[in-house]
Formats: C-alpha cells, sequence, structure tokens
C-alpha cells in the first residue's frame, strides 16, 4: 500500500527564484530565472544548496549552531494567492518574490503553507520536491522590501504568520519550468495525537 496519497490538487509554476550569493546586510538579492535543473543537492550554484549545512537558529534545540546537519531548506516554496495577500496587507499593488527569495512560486493549491510535512510536489519530468516543514517570517524579507519600497517593510512578519510557504528538498531530480504543473501527494496518516493509545 502506497504511504503517499496522490490529490487532485495541481498548482502551477509562475516564479522561479535562483539567490546566488548569501543574504548581504539583511538584503535578498534572488534573481527570475525560467528553468531550474535541480540535483539531489538542489538548484546548482546557488546560496542555499548542498546536501548538508550548518544549523541555524531554527533548530536550535537539536544541535548547537554551526552543526553539520542534512539540508532539508534547499528550497524556498511560496503560493502566488498567499503572496498577493501579504502585499495587499502590506499595502502593495504586487510583491516582488525575489524579496522573500523564493526559489519556486506555484498557483493554485489552498492553504499552501500548511502543506503537512512530508507531502511531495511533483513535476512532469518527475521531478520532485520533499516539504519540510514551514517557513516562518523573518527578517530579512522585512529589510528588503523596506529598501525597495520604504513604509512597507515593517509589517511583513505579522503580514506573512501562516503564508510564508514552505522549505523543500529534492527527492528525485529533474527539471522545474515555468507554467509546469506541480501535483500534490499527502502522506496516508492521520494527525499526531498523543496519549490517544
Amino acid at each position: 500500500m502506497p504511504a503517499l496519497i496522490k490529490t487532485s490538487y495541481t498548482g502551477t509554476v509562475t516564479w522561479l527564484g535562483h539567490q546566488p550569493v548569501p543574504v548581504d546586510h539583511l538584503i535578498i538579492t534572488a534573481k527570475p530565472v525560467e528553468v531550474m535543473p535541480l540535483s539531489f543537492a538542489g538548484p546548482e550554484d546557488e546560496v542555499h544548496a548542498g546536501l548538508t549545512r550548518p544549523s541555524c537558529s531554527r533548530v536550535l534545540t537539536q544541535h548547537p549552531r554551526g552543526t553539520t546537519i542534512r539540508n532539508v531548506r534547499q528550497l524556498c516554496v511560496v503560493s502566488a494567492e498567499e503572496m498577493a495577500a501579504v502585499a495587499a496587507e502590506l499595502g502593495l499593488d504586487a510583491f516582488d518574490y525575489a524579496w522573500v527569495g523564493a526559489s519556486v512560486v506555484v498557483s493554485g493549491i489552498p492553504d499552501f503553507t500548511h502543506l503537512p510535512p512530508s507531502a511531495r510536489l511533483q513535476g512532469p519530468d518527475g521531478v520532485t520536491l520533499v516539504v519540510d516543514m514551514e517557513n516562518h517570517p523573518c527578517i530579512e524579507p522585512a529589510a528588503t522590501i523596506e529598501r525597495a519600497r520604504p513604509g512597507h517593510g515593517k509589517a511583513f512578519k505579522a503580514a506573512a504568520k501562516d503564508r510564508r510557504g514552505v522549505t523543500a528538498w529534492v527527492e528525485r531530480e529533474g527539471t522545474v519550468r515555468i507554467g509546469d504543473k506541480l501535483t500534490v501527494h499527502v502522506p496516508g496518516q492521520r494527525e499526531w495525537r498523543p496519549g490517544l493509545i
């Protein structure tokens, strides 16, 4: 019996981004691309690529900062609809996905940020992204937005709560292109309820 269930939900890739260098003075410098080849290490020549990474503040309860761990944050995947809602709350007519360091932007998957961990997004050539977890809002996008659109960035963290998208890693190599359809597969298990048994 399969452990993952193919759903009827698909999202269309509307934007792809490449961040070649680390965040500098809190400013994100992602650039749009049309095609994204993905290896098991993620996007080539990208700041978040690699099979491993140094641990950061998000996993301090598990690992001391700087510990080498498996890289499950190769990609930042966000929803076009959720980013539009963030833009509206910030008083912006449009949202530049580079501001949040997005790798992949999809349209058409409801409640995207709350896809369950281990859900898969599978493309037409079989390329498969595994959802690690929700990507919580942080200060770098706020600073980047504030620099680009003064007066609009400071409210980003609050506006992006529950809308910041997910982090993901590559389970099957392939290529993602603008216009590709990504199909959602979810784990076939109930939610965790300690004390049930």
